[in-house]
Order: structure tokens, then sequence, then C-alpha cells
């Protein structure tokens, strides 16, 4: 038989003070300030407030959770590929050739690990870490310790960042710096890091290394259309429309930098596009065509594509022949109207967020028919009843200005309207809205219905208003694409 001792209370014999109390569910090792245990229904507290909590040399603890700390494995100094447990750190020994550490297959949040080079070869031989499916720092490239003595600790956070380090001994990152890669088009170095590709024509961005965080895995880029045909006049006094500047559409320069990208608001706050290692088709387009001499319409340029950003051709001016379409064609940048205030193309059609282009201008409403201008991708076209003679063909909407090749560069201006008013005086076109932009033509010869400067994406000129004075061509876009690459 079992012998039992049954007591509530043991007391001290000096003061006859409590050392183990039982009332109720409680029971309570201590007296007064001495509390050390206290045993209440499901709740055990050990120590008291202000007090210390020791662990006996030699002793160890289970159950109570991790304090952000590991277990470093001193026993066992790895030397071969192996995969980590959570809660563990490791001491990696590279000194006859790189070693994979693979992490936690399923972590949970919370989950801890921790590496070391034990020999200081970790610049010879690298110590691999291998994400095992989840993320690291977000992104899903493996990384890796590539100094000597470097010592990282990583702790996985959620799907979306994966395991992040928390303390890292040396300066260099966890993940060493690998770049983007590619191929297609014409290829120039600018700024001494950054490789710049140029499509003026249908082609392949071909990415061979995506690159990743710590080096660069994203790309600039400006995506500019055709410009628009300007329109032609067959009616003598009226002068045809100018042509819409293809759509433009560009990041902000934040994966590249060293150059201006743009205006605000185009680029402003447009980041730049990740890339992973593939074929991206890179389409062009062309200028649209000007109106033929005699009777005849523009034509509106066409699109360009890079990714998921697809710029619209630059409307074609109206012209005020017999029969022919006067509105201005919408478009990136719409065509200017002709023939007694005739309305013009809207801009930014279809829409995009920043805008691609801006509207072109109305004609000019009395019997002078003068033509508007085209809109540019900087601004829209000018009405030809905001210029001064009267029958002075409408400016060009503005151009922009952007140096992503490696020099300032003008490109998608809208087209200048075309002259219109008596024959018998003389009058000039209108001009086009910046460097690369058709001129409108003049009256009454009909010169000046100039064509926009290739691959700037601009619109062509109006015909001057003289009869049979044909309207100036569009010009083709541009894809220019930037990264660094070293």
């Amino acid at each position: 038989m079992t012998s039992k001792i049954k007591v509530d209370n043991i007391n001290k014999v000096s003061d006859d003070s409590n050392i183990i109390k039982k009332c109720g569910s409680t029971t309570t090792v201590g007296s007064g300030a001495g509390n050390t245990v206290v045993v209440c229904g499901s709740t055990v507290t050990i120590g008291r407030c202000g007090g210390t909590v020791a662990l006996a040399s030699g002793s160890t603890q289970t159950g109570f959770g991790r304090t952000g700390t590991v277990d470093w494995q001193t026993g066992s100094i790895k030397t071969t590929n192996f995969t980590a447990a959570n809660g563990e750190g490791y001491f990696v020994n590279t000194t006859s050739g790189e070693i994979t550490v693979t992490l936690p297959s399923s972590p949970s949040a919370g989950s801890i690990v921790a590496i070391a080079d034990y020999a200081g070869t970790a610049a010879t031989n690298n110590i691999l870490i291998g994400r095992n499916s989840s993320k690291i720092e977000g992104g899903t490239s493996d990384a890796r310790i590539y100094e000597n003595r470097d010592a990282i600790t990583l702790v996985y956070v959620d799907a979306t960042q994966g395991w992040v380090p928390v303390n890292n001994n040396e300066k260099s990152s966890l993940l060493p710096p690998e770049f983007v890669a590619a191929t297609g088009g014409t290829i120039t170095t600018v700024c001494t890091n950054f490789k710049v590709h140029t499509f003026t024509g249908p082609g392949t961005f071909t990415v061979t290394s995506a690159g990743n965080v710590a080096g660069s895995n994203k790309v600039d880029y400006m995506v500019l259309a055709g410009g628009g045909g300007g329109g032609g006049s067959n009616t003598p006094g009226g002068g045809g429309a100018g042509g819409g500047a293809g759509g433009w559409r560009a990041s902000g320069g934040t994966a590249s930098g060293c150059y201006s990208a743009g205006p605000s608001p185009l680029v402003n706050g447009v980041v730049s596009e990740p890339v992973t290692a593939q074929g991206y088709p890179i389409s062009v387009g062309g200028g649209g065509p000007g109106a033929p001499s005699g009777l005849g319409a523009a034509g509106s340029g066409s699109n360009s594509v890079f990714s998921i950003y697809t710029s619209s051709g630059g409307g074609f001016g109206g012209s005020p022949g017999s029969g022919l379409q006067k509105t201005g064609e919408p478009g990136g940048s719409g065509g200017g109207g002709t023939y007694n205030g005739t309305a013009a193309g809207n801009g930014n059609t279809p829409p995009t967020s920043p805008p691609q282009g801006n509207n072109g201008g109305n004609a000019k409403a009395d019997p002078q028919y003068t033509g508007g201008s085209g809109g540019g991708a900087g601004g829209a076209g000018t009405p030809a009843s905001d210029n001064a003679p009267s029958n002075r063909g409408a400016d060009g909407g503005p151009n922009i200005t952007s140096s992503i090749t490696g020099a300032s560069q003008s490109y998608a201006g809208g087209g200048g309207g075309g002259s219109g008013g008596n024959p018998a005086t003389p009058t000039t076109g209108g001009n086009g809205g910046g460097a690369g932009a058709g001129d409108g033509g003049n009256m009454p010869d009909g010169a000046g219905s100039n064509a926009g400067t290739a691959n700037r994406g601009s619109g062509g000129g109006g015909g001057g208003g003289a009869g049979n004075s044909g309207g100036g061509n569009g010009s083709g876009g541009v894809v220019v694409i930037r990264y660094r690459f070293q």
C-alpha cells in the first residue's frame, strides 16, 4: 500500500508563514512577496513581479516557445548540403567547395534559421541558400552568403516577402547583384552602366537574364506611336488641318535613372516595368499618310506596342474638300478640324492613365476656313481662331522632350494647320508643335506642308489653302527600352 501525507498547508517553524498553502482551486508555493509558484485552475504562474526565473546550469527547457533566438548546432559543423530546421543555427564549412543550405519547407510565420561561415571561406566557395518554394526578400531567386565570416539570421514573415534577413554581420546583401541582360533592336551604352535598345521597326526584345532586386530586374521604356497625316486642301481659300501626334507612354526613369524621362504628369509616378527571361514582341507604328493633292483624305498613324503598353496612332487632320471628313480623327493625340469651325479629334483615345496625348484644335469658323492643328503629347492643338492674322494656320500642339536614348530629343508634336483666306493675300501655315513636327502649308502656293521627322511620332502639316495642296505625312514612332546592366 502506497503511503500518503494529506495536508492543506505547510508553515515555517520560525514565523508560522506559509510555505505551501491551498485555498480552493489555488495552490501557492512561498509566501508574501516571495511567492514563486501559483497554481490556479489551469493557470500556472512562476516567479513574482520584479523577480527572475532562472534555469539551473546544464538544464534545458521545452514548451515555452521562441523569443527570436536560435539554438546553434555547435556539435555538428556542416560540410555537405543539408536542409535547415526551424529554430536552429548552423556553422557551414565551405573549405572544400560550395554548400547548399535548403530552407525549411512549408514554414510558418516566425520560423527562424541562422547560418554562419565557419572557416572564413564563403567568398571563395559561397554558401548557397535554397528558398525551397518560399520567397526570399519578396523574390523568387535563391540567395547566397558570399563574404568571409558572414552570418545571417532569416525569419519567415509571410507569403508575400517570405524569408527576410533580420541581421547580418557584414555589409553584403543576402542577394548578390544580378542584372538584366537582353538582345534586340539597336543597342547603345549610356551613362556607363545602362543599356538602351532602340526599335524603329518591328522586332523582339529578348531578356536573357531577368536580374534581381539587388542588381536590376526592371526596365524603363518609351512607347511612341506613329503620327497622323495632315489634311489637304482642294478648295481655294480653305486650309487643311494638322495631324495629331502618336500616343506617347513612358516610365519615370526609376529603373535606370541618369536621364530626364519627360514632363509631368505624363511620366509622374509611372513605375518601371519588371521583366522575366522571355521574348517581348515589339511593334512600331508607321506615320499616317498626308492627304494627296486633289480630292483625297489623310490617314491616321499606327500603334506601337511593348509588353502591356500600347500607344495609339495619332489621328489624321481634316480636309475641306467636298465629301471628305472635315473633323479631326481621334487617336493618341487628335487631328485638327477644318472648314468652318468643324471640331478636332479627341486625344488619349482609347484612354490611358496618365493620358497618352491631347485633343486637336478646331477650325476657324468664318469664310477664311483656316485649318486647325493636331494635338501633341505636351498639350492640345491650337484652334485656328487663336492665330493672328486670322487666316494664318494654327500652331501644332507642343511636343515633349526626353533623353532616354542618352541625348535630349523632341517627340510627339502636333502638325501645324494649313493657312486659308484670300489666295491673293500670301500667308504662312502654322508651325509644327516643336522640332520634328510638320509645319502647315502656305497660301497661295501650298508650300510648307511638311512631313514630321522620322521616328518622332509627330503629326504632318495641313495643306495650304490654294487648292489641290496635299498634307504632310505623319512620322513613324519608336520604342526605346533602357535598363541597368552592371
